[in-house]
């Protein structure tokens, strides 16, 4: 309606209000050959240069791997009918959509699917709130999933710095970026997206992040908040992406030295890129590949805060203990804060019907401080403690570090004896798979002769 010479990425005959708006229009088999053959089929192939063409991009891109599923075209038809019963000019109904588009997200996470472990949103918020993401700065997801982390830091700047004039609203829609490699969760975060006041969103693009060389990346993110899955190993060749000597193929390894990579080192009048990530107990205690990576990290990054989570946080599909890694690149780590997020009063443990909740992130709130000035009013307590960069080397990176101001505490509780027999038994499960992983490449590398840095990961 703004632009004069506005032309549809979509050609006429497949626009909405061409096949489907009539709610007597075309049903049954007609109906189904029309979007399975022409529909589908146009919109996968159509020719849309990200550069002069960015909403057609976004079409073919939601298209790419898409199918229809509905085999009744009768169904369909009515399924269609309901959808027009909504009104999107109307911003009440835009919203109630957007709500149950939301729910339809949250079941979608609690089913789990495939190993992949959406984040609960009190962590997402919390990293989010803590990595405070400024209007023009690049946000970057770089395992976006549904968008949780994207749409949460568009909410947060929208809330906090209030894009008004036309030039902050241009820059406050080209600054979010989002990687994703499945296509249902890469349609449902272009959709999220929308919905969340992004019209063009061509910067969530439907690829595997890891399938680029390290090298070829900039360095210019400025936020970075992710969930990079973890537990799982790629595919044969991915590992070659990345520098010799830190080559592996467990995922979440090679998602946090991608984010090293990516972050803006910064200068001597900008500070670099912050990053908040969310990790598992094994990447803190692993050998080998992990502790150089981990030297990476602390030489090139500011590891400031550890924030440890408890079991059950992400119930119903893992109970593995997690981590949130805070830090910022262009300054390499004089001390690790470690921060040990307790249970609120009467939990136990979470579940799927009684989830973490964003309150109870508002102890680590008050305590953080502000980088700035080096955090100077943190303060050791039962919760919190410091751990200098010299202990830590001494430790060989050893990042699993106890609460020192907590003692053993011995449990007779059986439901929660069974709960932590069940979690040893998954992460021993991921353990083997992982070692299998290993002795795979071991195999494979013994042909060529190079099994020694595989016997060394190994150990």
């Amino acid at each position: 309606m703004e632009q004069d010479d506005y032309t549809s990425p979509i050609p006429e005959k497949f626009l909405w209000r061409d096949w489907a708006a009539n709610a007597e229009g075309m049903t049954g088999d007609r109906l189904l050959e029309f979007v399975n053959d022409e529909l589908f089929y146009t919109l996968k192939s159509m020719s849309a240069p990200v550069d002069t063409n960015p909403r057609g991009f976004v079409v073919k891109e939601a298209f790419s791997d898409a199918f229809n599923y509905m085999k009744n075209g009768t169904l369909l038809r009515q399924v269609i009918n309901k959808l027009n019963e909504i009104d999107f000019t109307d911003t009440n109904e835009r919203h109630l959509f957007g709500d149950i588009y939301e729910q339809i997200l949250r079941d979608l996470q609690s089913a789990g699917n495939a190993g992949e472990f959406y984040t609960p949103r009190a962590v997402t918020r919390f990293i989010v709130d803590r990595l405070d993401p400024k209007l023009g700065e690049n946000v970057f997801d770089p395992s976006c999933g549904t968008g949780g982390f994207l749409t949460c830091s568009i909410n947060h700047i929208k809330k906090n710095y209030k894009p008004t004039r036309s030039e902050q609203f241009d820059t406050f829609q080209k600054q979010f970026h989002g990687v994703e490699k499945k296509q249902l969760p890469h349609l449902l975060c272009i959709t999220n997206m929308m919905l969340h006041g992004i019209e063009v969103p061509s910067q969530i693009r439907h690829d595997n992040t890891l399938n680029k060389p390290l090298s070829n990346w900039d360095s210019d993110i400025n936020v970075i908040a992710t969930n990079p899955p973890f537990g799982g190993t790629e595919e044969d060749g991915i590992e070659k992406n990345f520098p010799a000597e830190l080559q592996t193929r467990e995922t979440a390894d090679l998602f946090l030295q991608l984010i090293i990579e990516v972050l803006d080192p910064g200068s001597e009048t900008k500070s670099g890129g912050r990053a908040g990530v969310v990790l598992p107990d094994g990447t803190l205690f692993g050998e080998g590949v992990k502790t150089k990576i981990k030297k990476l990290l602390t030489e090139e990054c500011n590891l400031h805060t550890i924030v440890r989570l408890p079991n059950g946080v992400f119930n119903p599909y893992t109970s593995i203990k997690t981590n949130i890694l805070f830090f910022t690149k262009g300054k390499p780590t004089k001390d690790v804060w470690f921060y040990e997020h307790p249970y609120p009063e009467g939990v136990k443990n979470y579940s799927k019907t009684k989830p973490m909740k964003f309150d109870e992130f508002k102890e680590e709130i008050e305590w953080w401080g502000n980088e700035e000035d080096g955090f100077a009013s943190r303060v050791e307590n039962n919760h919190a403690w410091k751990v200098s960069i010299d202990e830590i080397i001494a430790r060989n990176f050893n990042l699993d570090i106890k609460n020192p101001y907590q003692g053993e505490v011995v449990n007779h509780d059986p439901d929660e004896l069974l709960a932590a027999y069940q979690q040893q038994q998954q992460e021993i499960t991921a353990l083997r798979n992982q070692l299998k992983g290993i002795l795979g490449d071991a195999l494979k590398s013994s042909v060529a002769g190079v099994v020694e840095p595989v016997v060394e990961e190994v150990k």
